[in-house]
């Protein structure tokens, strides 16, 4: 028996039909490598390792689950890694490596940081958040939730919103309602601009979202002029493709 933790934010899907579901969606765009985020008791587990195609890895925090999926799960020997995943070297578990879980809500933006961190060994996430974070990864220019997270992870992966799954199928239950999405691997190899220069631009941007961009960034423009179609739009307003623009303008050596 392995009791949930409030401290490692864990809260145990029931819903078997959802756990299948859940891996279905990893399915469509297999790596071979595969790296679950706090299997718990394995109730996405057991659906990996139905997978041939899958070399299934998990990595557990907890002491007590780690026990649990050794004596229920034998095939795993050898591929358990007690640790935390914020400090794993995602490298020596072999790429391309796709990741998948329920993750914990507590580190979840944490995780995906990480994720982008390694986008080159990561071509695909399919994970469970907590609804409110699943949509703001998701969703696109124009909509409240919109933000620095959308903005740097869809520079780099096409994300999809997929499954709401409601409080009452887990033990304990959460007080939120959870999303499912899936991040998947674009064409972009890098930026036609400095990334860490991309991600002050954004930052900057954001953290005055109620101001047009020429007001928000007026710190960053140095005397610099940049076409009313941006300028005179707030943070929200902008894709992708628009932040890149902008930071090639504002730092056009890259500096």
């Amino acid at each position: 028996m392995v009791h949930a933790k409030k401290h490692l934010g864990q809260h145990f899907l029931r819903d078997e039909s959802v756990a299948k579901a859940i891996v279905d969606l990893l399915g469509e765009h297999p790596s071979a490598n595969v790296l679950e985020i706090g299997p718990g008791t394995g109730v996405l587990t057991k659906y990996l390792l139905k997978n041939a195609n899958f070399q299934t890895q998990v990595v557990e925090l907890d002491r007590e689950s780690v026990v649990f999926l050794k004596e229920h799960y034998p095939e795993l020997e050898g591929r358990i890694h007690s640790e935390d995943f914020l400090k794993m070297d995602l490298r020596k578990l072999g790429a391309p490596l796709d990741i998948i879980g329920n993750f914990p809500y507590n580190i979840s933006s944490q995780i995906l940081f990480k994720v982008l961190e390694h986008r080159d060994e990561v071509p695909q996430v399919v994970g469970m958040f907590q609804k409110e974070v699943a949509e703001r990864v998701a969703s696109g220019p124009g909509n409240k939730e919109y933000g620095i997270l959308s903005v740097l992870l869809q520079a780099y992966y096409d994300i999809s919103y997929h499954i709401t799954v409601p409080k009452e199928v887990f033990d304990p239950p959460p007080k939120v309602e959870s999303g499912v999405i899936r991040l998947v691997r674009n064409g972009r190899a890098e930026l036609p601009c400095d990334d860490k220069l991309f991600k002050t631009v954004v930052k900057t941007s954001f953290g005055q979202r109620r101001k047009t961009l020429r007001n928000s960034l007026k710190g960053l423009l140095d005397g610099k002029v940049i076409p009313e179609r941006l300028s005179g739009q707030r943070p929200e307003q902008l894709q992708v493709e628009d932040f890149i623009t902008l930071t090639a303008l504002i730092f056009p050596e890259g500096q």
